[in-house]
């Protein structure tokens, strides 16, 4: 990795690239430090000093924007859900798939339909939390109360449209996909708390041996969730295709091989978010309007609540990281089939004269690669639960109080692979243009 970034500052246009990505997460991170008006912080760092994981959870991938209410509090979720629901729609309408595939006219404008439906979800999300934090207390009583409720919404709207315009921006002008990188970065800068945090908890104020036994096991257990993510992004199952030969005029075409790459995360960290909103939301929402519901209600809320998980002193709230981990499953294959079509590439292999070797062309090539989609995403999802429930274990089990989870390592881990893999085909590219000017 440290061998690409050096070698990629020795090429004028990355390092200009490289810059320009550097400035803009400075931008963001100074937006985050900046208060919404009319909010009560007091109030606010009241709130998250009683919070569980639930409101922890939305914290962490916002860089701790939440927590302080800063103009960036929604960070690029809107974007996120907006293209999440284009790609559905997709699917359900075929204009927009003819849209979709109009080369690179119909990506602009799908584009920008995603660009207004991201203002729509922040308009939409943003009143919700005005009105919520209006009825809590959490705003400051002006002359004409109205003006609160202004005065938070338009920042916070006009906040996630600023970080989807530098997030397009870095995807233009730097290096990367824009939007991960600033979801990235905001995760990031919750490391050095959380690890404040551990060392308060295991090591302040314990022996030597007591404090370096407890530094070398969370150290291991990081390290392992990184090499295990590695390893789960970049595993693949690799279906072979032979292509026959075809005469053109008087020469022999055709005849060579290539794959099908499977990659057993083929989902990304898409499932982790669906399943932990669906269950971290309804607590949020309960949190944020200071009720406290009570009998079956209450129940219910506990166990979706990921701070009960893995308690020794009540065990039965475990059974909603049993829910998380059929939701991830769920998610996995539901994402997975919407975005990987095997007839529509049986039908092109098909075509193009290609075959699976000892699979007959057609509908029997597409139901031997749905077979093989299966297998793979239930491995993927498993590797998944796996990563997402460990950080879980650990809180519940000895108490830790951390917001860095599987999820974040995911994506952090994700994104660096795939930001380098970017840097490294940019410079192939121009070393092929320097060969060819020689």
């Amino acid at each position: 990795m440290f061998q690409t970034l050096r070698d990629a500052f020795k090429i004028k246009d990355l390092r200009r690239r490289i810059g320009f990505t550097f400035l803009m997460l400075i931008v963001v991170r100074l937006g985050s430090l900046l208060p919404v008006p009319g909010i009560n912080g007091n109030a606010f760092s009241s709130l998250f000093a009683d919070s569980d994981s639930a409101l922890n959870f939305f914290d962490s991938i916002t860089g701790g924007s939440f927590s302080s209410m800063s103009v960036f509090a929604l960070n690029i979720t809107p974007y996120i859900t907006s293209s999440i629901i284009m790609q559905l729609l997709t699917i359900a309408f075929p204009k927009l798939e003819e849209m979709q595939r109009d080369g690179e006219q119909g990506r602009k404008k799908m584009t920008q339909i995603t660009r207004y439906l991201t203002i729509a979800l922040a308009l939409g999300e943003s009143i919700a939390m005005a009105v919520g934090f209006g009825r809590s207390g959490y705003l400051v009583t002006y002359s004409v109360p109205f003006l609160n409720y202004v005065l938070v919404v338009v920042a916070l709207t006009a906040g996630s449209a600023v970080l989807m315009w530098i997030g397009e921006r870095i995807t233009e002008k730097g290096i990367g996909n824009g939007i991960s990188i600033v979801l990235t970065i905001n995760i990031i800068s919750r490391i050095p708390s959380d690890l404040t945090k551990l060392y308060e908890q295991f090591m302040a104020g314990k022996t030597i041996p007591k404090a370096v036994l407890a530094a070398v096991i969370i150290a291991a257990i990081i390290i392992a969730l990184v090499v295990f993510v590695v390893i789960l992004q970049s595993a693949e199952r690799r279906i072979p295709v032979q292509y026959s030969n075809k005469i053109q005029g008087r020469r022999q075409v055709g005849g060579n091989s290539s794959i099908i790459p499977m990659r057993v995360n083929t989902a990304g960290v898409i499932p982790v978010i669906f399943a932990q909103s669906l269950l971290q939301t309804p607590v949020m929402i309960v949190q944020l309007l200071n009720k406290q519901p009570s009998g079956v209600w209450g129940k219910i809320l506990s166990g979706m609540s990921q701070s009960n998980w893995f308690n020794p002193s009540n065990w039965i709230y475990t059974i909603g990281a049993l829910v998380y981990v059929l939701l991830i499953i769920g998610f996995a294959y539901f994402y997975t089939e919407i975005t990987f079509n095997p007839l529509e590439i049986a039908e092109n292999l098909k075509r193009s004269g290609g075959f699976i070797p000892g699979i007959r062309p057609g509908k029997p090539t597409s139901d031997y690669l749905t077979a093989i989609l299966k297998h793979v995403i239930f491995i993927g999802a498993i590797g998944l639960s796996i990563v997402a429930l460990l950080p879980i274990v650990f809180n519940g089990l000895v108490g830790a109080s951390v917001s860095f989870g599987g999820t974040s390592i995911i994506i952090i881990v994700g994104v660096i692979v795939e930001t380098l893999k970017q840097v490294e085909s940019q410079m192939m590219v121009r070393n092929y243009k320097g060969f060819l000017n020689d």
